[in-house]
């Protein structure tokens, strides 16, 4: 892999776009050579969400994957560094500690203001842009367009939240990033899941690209899943796929592909060619 790349998006021919900003696991290697130990583990990482959503392309979705970790710069965050969550414990764009609040610098090699500058230029504003044109080309074809923006967590990080996190995590950002209807939709899908724990819009309400890019009122809608790591892999090091788990949860996130392939806005709601 070439530090160029800084995504891979294979567009679909449906209304719904795919997008999975922190699966990446590349790190230029000068950067590489700048950060600790806790840092080279990639430890939190979205581990294996790509391979959740393959099922996805043969019902037309099409999927955009970041290729870079999100130690090199958050895609998830604000670009000028406000938090998500006031009030709570939140990363930056560019992180400095891990979700165990260990350093990913070693003493001195963190980012100043100039280079997360240059980071963001480099990783964001690619990434953000080939979004928009994405979801814009969508639109443009089928009068609106859905994102779902795939996350995957440890199922236990204290410095987030207490105990363990609900298997399924939607977040709509209190129900502004998409239409009430399509909402109630994917909560019904979520929360009558045998097997599995839901919440909508509980600890993870939808990050920069959910809240930025959904725009219900221009015909984009958009969702975020956030996943617990345990209801499909291994969450201590080497971060191994679990096939059985894997496969019970392939199902639930079928039938939540599916129930947004089948929405259209309501009738009577503008929709855009």
């Amino acid at each position: 892999m070439t530090e160029e790349a800084v995504y891979s998006l294979l567009p679909g021919d449906s209304p719904l776009l795919i997008s999975v900003p922190h699966a990446g696991t590349y790190i230029p290697p000068d950067l590489r050579a700048r950060m600790s130990t806790a840092a080279q583990g990639l430890a939190d990482t979205d581990w294996h969400v790509p391979l959740l959503y393959q099922f996805a392309l043969a019902a037309g979705a099409g999927l955009l994957v970041a290729t870079h970790s999100r130690y090199v710069l958050d895609l998830n965050r604000n670009p000028d560094g406000a938090v998500l969550y006031p009030g709570a414990d939140n990363t930056e764009l560019c992180p400095t500690t891990s979700f165990a609040s260990e350093p990913l610098y070693l003493p001195g090699q963190a980012p100043d203001a100039a280079e997360i500058a240059r980071r963001r230029e480099r990783y964001w504003q690619p990434f953000h842009q080939a979004l928009d044109a994405e979801l814009q080309r969508l639109r443009a074809r089928h009068g609106h367009a859905l994102l779902l923006d795939g996350h995957s967590i440890r199922s236990r990080v204290p410095r987030f939240f207490e105990g363990r996190l609900p298997d399924l995590n939607l977040g709509t950002a209190d129900g502004q990033s998409c239409a009430p209807e399509l909402q109630a939709r994917a909560e019904q899908v979520l929360l009558s899941t045998q097997g599995f724990s839901a919440v909508s819009n509980g600890r993870f309400k939808g990050g920069t690209i959910t809240r930025r890019h959904g725009q219900p009122g221009q015909g984009v809608h958009a969702l975020q899943l956030e996943i617990a790591q345990a209801c499909y892999m291994d969450e201590d090091p080497p971060w191994v796929w679990n096939p059985r788990q894997a496969q019970a949860l392939v199902t639930v996130l079928t039938g939540l592909v599916d129930t947004l392939l089948a929405w259209r806005p309501h009738e009577g709601v503008l929709t855009y060619k």
